[in-house]
């Protein structure tokens, strides 16, 4: 039968695929038990412990990192620091009711997209996970660029021109690499942001021992910096990355 055009925003959407999820638990009982409740949802999914994490995440392509919080070898806010550190990869973080509001704060601080109570909930799991990729995949259509641009410290920068100004009306010029990085930057004020993350936002080559990213970083300090409102508007976090360090708005 015909569906009339009245009913077809009613129809179900299709779910957001998920890709390969790495659980980290240092208990090998409580891992392989997440395992089988994620396997028998169809999840591709593998596991380690706190030590194997960096192994993990620079030779798998994975769609999210649940750490439990609860680990034996280091915490998982150090888990969570480690990951930020070579990847932008969506992380969940869980651990018990009662450490909840702590836990939670400080690691989204850091940089978790979420954070669940224990015991594990397969299903709210997936839904959370899916609804990270989701707002991932808007990101990657460009349903930002719909909007003017962003404003800092008196600067304007606007997405369809592509144009940076400074707070005195003087126009800056961007390379297209360095208004990607510029952008990166401005969507995640106050965040420290990893050379990899960077790189994969500018599209270079993904090796975390290239310098080009450097490079960058510090040609667009100084078109930056040759304002004064531009002094220190790009931080070095050492061992992690870089953050702006600006409020940041959004202009239509």
């Amino acid at each position: 039968m015909p569906v009339d055009g009245s009913h077809q925003s009613l129809l179900p959407v299709p779910p957001t695929r998920i890709g390969r999820i790495l659980v980290v638990q240092d208990d090998g009982d409580a891992r392989r038990s997440t395992l089988s409740h994620l396997r028998d949802h169809q999840c591709d999914a593998a596991g380690c412990g706190a030590l194997d994490v960096a192994r993990h995440v620079q030779n798998q392509t994975l769609s999210l990192i649940l750490v439990d919080s609860r680990l034996g070898t280091y915490s998982g806010l150090d888990v969570l620091r480690q990951i930020r550190g070579r990847s932008s990869v969506p992380v969940i973080l869980y651990g018990d009711r009662n450490q909840a509001d702590v836990e939670r704060i400080i690691g989204l601080e850091l940089g978790a997209d979420d954070f669940l109570c224990a015991p594990l909930n397969v299903h709210e799991l997936l839904a959370r996970t899916r609804a990270i990729l989701r707002r991932q995949d808007l990101g990657r259509l460009g349903i930002g660029a719909l909007r003017g641009g962003y404003g800092f410290r008196g600067w304007a920068l606007r997405h369809v021109t592509r144009a940076l100004t400074s707070p005195s009306g003087e126009p800056v010029g961007l390379t297209k690499k360095e208004y990607a990085l510029l952008v990166a930057l401005l969507e995640m004020p106050g965040r420290p942001l990893s050379r990899l993350h960077l790189m994969r936002a500018t599209r270079t080559h993904e090796d975390i021992y290239d310098r080009s990213i450097d490079v960058q970083i510090l040609r667009l300090r100084r078109k930056l910096e040759a304002d004064p409102s531009g002094v220190g508007l790009i931080r070095t976090d050492r061992g992690v990355g870089y953050i702006l360090d600006a409020e940041v708005e959004t202009l239509f």
